[in-house]
């Protein structure tokens, strides 16, 4: 792809979202009064049943002097939570329950925490707040924050104990070695920089948190061994069979839509897509549960 042309892919995606946006203001003031909305939705079932996935990833391969560890690190990931009056409360506590049930070494959070108004970022905080993760709570800002105000959303998620690494990384200790985690910025409202997320990120093994699969096109060639990200929904509406029917845009979200992908290059790179827990533009998930996931690295 051209430079000319990824351009134009982008800014089309922009405009599709600012439509999207739009749309869903208008939706959600409508049906926020006491969230009946999706009160009603999920009384039917419409927001879909909680599911837990879990991916085991071996890279001990990856490095010649690694050994097979007693335990793995285990990073519980969520993303797309959407608080605010498209999503129920009590789907917010249920993934927040099963996230601590899996008992993670760390929380990783994929953006997407409110719908529309920032001030609704106060839902999901203090039931994250609670989630037990001894070695750290990071997360990465989604557009739906970046549009509603991203100060307030970061103030609450900070005063909640979870650190913010936008363009930078972390390293965490596990027993086998070290995992750097990288963060990106959202590629449709944000400015993600690969080279500053992965550049200087040199542990044993390498795990990306960004919002979108449109953020693989920041990562370029560099390296990484687990990509973390959710923004599709799964397409929210989709098929039985699992064709996604409504989706947002850019060429990488519709070809990895939802599930773990292996990626082709020199070396192995695995994509995980979830799709996330709240409703987006409209309270309703059809064929598309929502799901939380527990990643175990060795």
């Amino acid at each position: 792809m051209t430079d000319a042309t990824f351009s134009i892919t982008a800014e089309r995606a922009r405009r599709l979202a600012r439509d999207r946006g739009t749309l869903e203001a208008v939706v959600e003031a409508m049906i926020r009064p006491g969230n009946w909305g999706a009160r009603v939705a999920y009384a039917f079932g419409l927001q879909g049943r909680l599911r837990t996935s879990t991916l085991s990833v071996d890279f001990s391969t990856t490095k010649a002097a690694s050994r097979c560890p007693s335990q793995p690190l285990r990073i519980a990931f969520a993303s797309d939570f959407h608080a605010g009056g498209l999503t129920d409360d009590r789907m917010l506590e249920q993934a927040c329950a099963a996230l601590a049930a899996l008992n993670p070494d760390v929380l990783l959070l994929g953006g997407d925490f409110v719908a529309v108004r920032a001030e609704d970022v106060r839902r999901i905080t203090p039931l994250l707040e609670a989630i037990p993760a001894p070695l750290g709570k990071l997360a990465v800002l989604g557009n739906h924050d970046l549009r509603a105000g991203s100060g307030k959303i970061i103030s609450a998620l900070e005063h909640a104990g979870i650190r913010l690494i936008t363009n930078q990384h972390v390293t965490v200790r596990a027993q086998f070695g070290s995992v750097s985690i990288s963060g990106l910025d959202d590629t449709t409202r944000g400015w993600p920089r690969g080279d500053l997320a992965l550049d200087e990120a040199n542990a044993d093994r390498r795990v990306v948190l960004m919002h979108s699969p449109e953020g693989l096109e920041s990562i370029g060639d560099r390296h990484f061994d687990l990509a973390l990200c959710g923004h599709t929904h799964g397409g929210q509406i989709s098929l039985p069979w699992g064709t996604p029917i409504f989706m947002p845009g850019g060429p990488l979200n519709r070809q990895y839509s939802r599930g773990n992908h292996t990626l082709v290059g020199d070396r192995p790179r695995m994509l995980l897509v979830s799709r996330g827990v709240g409703c987006s533009s409209f309270p309703v998930r059809l064929f598309a549960a929502p799901e939380v996931h527990l990643c175990l690295i060795t």
